[in-house]
């Protein structure tokens, strides 16, 4: 990742029905980041995967957050996306910085960021399979465990 030109990457952001979000905004969570669009087919494999983590572990300090950067139209779509998948956790649009800069090493996706209840980077995921979902499913658990409050 590029260095960032102004703070930290804690500082970056979100927007969710009007409202801004920033990574420090969820200090003493779990934080997944999932950049997905609605016509990537490994996004959509890998969203019941993350249904499943945050219906899991939401109340154990989960939060989970789908950044769409699927182009223009896709954001329209993000509604009925949301309700074929049964998706109950925020599906937002990511500030132009933030998918800069966490998408500046590969515009591939799925990209899944999670972050420690510090806002510090625990695990990075390009792409969904059986192998990374069991990757995801670790660093979730690891993080809740060793920052458990």
């Amino acid at each position: 990742m590029p260095p960032l030109r102004n703070g930290s990457v804690t500082s970056l952001g979100w927007e969710t029905d009007g409202k801004h979000s920033v990574i420090s905004d969820y200090k003493g969570r779990v934080l997944i980041l999932d950049f997905y669009a609605t016509w990537c087919g490994p996004c959509r494999d890998s969203i019941p995967h993350l249904v499943g983590l945050h219906k899991k572990y939401e109340g154990q300090g989960l939060s989970v957050i789908g950044l769409n950067v699927g182009g223009p139209g896709d954001p329209e779509k993000a509604p009925g996306f949301a309700k074929e998948f049964n998706i109950q956790y925020p599906l937002a649009m990511p500030d132009d910085d933030l998918v800069r800069f966490m998408l500046s090493h590969s515009e591939a996706i799925p990209q899944t960021y999670v972050f420690d209840r510090e806002g510090k980077l625990a695990e990075h995921l390009i792409g969904f399979d059986a192998a990374s979902g069991a990757q995801l499913d670790q660093a979730v658990e690891a993080a809740l465990q060793i920052s458990a409050p």
